[in-house]
């Protein structure tokens, strides 16, 4: 069985490498050693397909990423929501990605169905369609009626995929490993941890359970809202591999020629979407991560429809908190406050240049400072975001680039129904309702609260960790373990340190001396000549020398 599996690898790995080489990248399998490994020919890795030699770098990857199958669309689909991490240029092919593949045989749904619910067809389903309404790479959605009468829509899970997507997914985590033990810009871009974080996600879609979880979540939401309808989920016909949940009637969102006929107001529809979006996104911290006019019907009488919750995004508080800042941020016109939203939102490297950072921001504040904000681009705005994110390696947060995602597919949808309608106008109370809950002072007192008992925690640990080195101090037995990975930078830091410590020593020791003579002054009553000297006033100039010739030599040094 292992052996089998080593050999479907081997295959898959040498399918890989020449669509690489054909694609233009074969380059990179030298580079990772795989023609080597593969034992594959020098005129095989220069073959590239005539066909990609005009096209731009972001559409070779697409075109490799369709050859390859369902799992790479899926990362791409996947990456393609991360412009902090891709280039906009790779963002905008990804973006193309289709998953549309042919619908496989209604002999296998049934038993898919069958094998998974434990039951007949006929005892769950009245009704269920031979054809399909819409196939993808991991599954393909069936209409049916239940037994009960209900009008379903039956998503079921393709053959086999899980294990053709967990085989693919291994591969290319060995990829990223050999990618960032030989290449830099793999170990820049930290691939191994963007192809796990891509994994996770996939693995997820892959569990029908979880997306019929989020479908609910959503649901509640919007329980006394009759605007918006979230579909029901039928549990006892749910499972890993198989969704039913209520068909949904309606036209897509984007079919703007049946909306016009049926009289619905395009502006109306437009500012229903955009506050449903931001009531998920900045009033619940739970939304829809993918809200492209498929997944957006238009029901009767102008109710919006959601469907396809397979990816979605979570905010915490702190984040609702920073997008919220943010938002006032930009249409304060304050850099300093778009650099501190940024830089609280992300994971800021050690050697980020926090002047090019905030001249950044400046060129953000000054390309919207003229702009009212009816006409602000919020979308646009995010992804120029992304790039100062991307420009100065700050990694944000996986659900953050979501919602930056959604926002951008919101802004392309509303601009389509309206081009009038601006979503910054429908944004901005949100924004001041997270400001002002922020600053309430019972949500103060909380934070507050809670930060002293991480405190009184840390303080707990650290006693704990002194308790233990005493322990081995005692013992003549310390462990001690550094991690020397930019040694220039520590011995700089190491300096400077020597420098204060000999700087403190010295004032300290002269300082004593000082508190000596003049102590001693005071309780004498014999006088001699080393109490006679004005002991305060040359104590006063000697320190002054000192302490002007110790700043000037640390400072010459520049490593105070």
């Amino acid at each position: 069985m292992i052996f089998e599996k080593r050999l479907q690898h081997i295959k898959r790995y040498r399918e890989i490498a020449l669509a690489f080489s054909k694609s233009g990248f074969g380059y990179i399998v030298e580079e990772l050693g795989l023609d080597e490994v593969l034992s594959l020919p020098k005129r095989l890795l220069l073959k590239q397909d005539p066909e990609h030699v005009e096209k731009t770098r972001g559409e070779r990857i697409r075109l490799f990423l369709e050859e390859m199958g369902p799992t790479f669309v899926k990362i791409g689909q996947v990456a393609s929501t991360r412009p902090d991490l891709v280039p906009e240029d790779i963002i905008t092919e990804l973006s193309k990605l289709q998953s549309h593949v042919p619908p496989f045989p209604y002999e296998k749904v049934e038993e898919i169905i069958e094998e998974s619910l434990g039951a007949q067809v006929d005892d769950i389903f009245e009704t269920l369609d031979h054809d399909t309404i819409g196939s993808a790479s991991i599954g393909q959605v069936h209409k049916g009626v239940l037994v009960t009468g209900e009008a379903v829509a039956v998503k079921v899970q393709r053959p086999n995929i899980e294990k053709i997507v967990r085989n693919d997914l291994e591969i290319l985590h060995n990829l990223a490993m050999m990618s960032e033990s030989r290449m830099e810009w793999a170990r820049q871009y930290q691939l191994v941890d963007m192809i796990e974080e891509f994994t996770n996600a996939i693995i997820d879609e892959m569990d029908y359970t979880i997306e019929a979880r989020n479908t609910e979540k959503i649901g509640r939401q919007f329980t006394d809202d009759e605007t918006v309808h979230i579909p029901e989920i039928f549990w006892e016909a749910t499972t890993k591999d198989v969704l039913v949940m209520e068909y949904i009637e309606g036209i897509e969102i984007s079919d703007f020629e049946a909306i016009d006929e049926l009289g619905y107001s395009r502006e109306r529809l437009a500012e229903r979407v955009t506050h449903a979006i931001f009531h998920q996104i900045l009033i619940e911290g739970f939304f829809h991560g993918d809200p492209h006019p498929g997944n957006i019907t238009i029901m009767e009488d102008e109710v919006i429809g959601f469907m396809d919750f397979g990816m979605v995004g979570k905010m915490t508080k702190e984040m609702k908190a920073n997008f919220g800042s943010l938002l006032i941020a930009m249409m304060r016109k304050d850099a300093d406050g778009v650099v501190r939203a940024i830089t609280h939102m992300g994971v800021v490297p050690d050697g980020v240049d926090m002047r090019a950072l905030k001249k950044d921001a400046e060129l953000l504040r000054d390309k919207y400072y003229d702009i009212p904000l009816s006409r602000m681009n919020l979308g646009e705005a995010v992804e120029d975001i992304f790039e100062i994110a991307n420009t100065h390696r700050i990694k944000l947060p996986t659900d953050f680039t979501m919602l930056g995602k959604t926002i951008l597919t919101l802004e392309s949808i509303v601009r389509q129904l309206d081009p009038d309608f601006s979503i910054v106008d429908v944004a901005e109370p949100f924004g001041r309702q997270l400001l002002k809950e922020r600053y309430n002072p019972r949500n103060i007192s909380d934070r507050a609260w809670h930060q002293w008992l991480e405190f009184s925690d840390d303080l707990k640990d650290a006693s704990s960790n002194l308790h233990q080195f005493s322990k081995g101090l005692k013992k003549k037995k310390v462990p001690v373990e550094l991690e020397l990975r930019r040694s220039e930078q520590f011995m700089k830091r190491l300096d400077r340190l020597g420098n204060r410590l000999s700087f403190s020593i010295v004032l300290l020791s002269f300082s004593i001396i000082m508190v000596g003579l003049i102590i001693s002054s005071a309780l004498s009553d014999q006088t001699n000549v080393i109490l006679s000297i004005p002991a305060v006033e040359i104590g006063s100039v000697v320190a002054l020398i000192m302490f002007i010739g110790m700043i000037y030599s640390i400072f010459r040094s520049g490593r105070f």
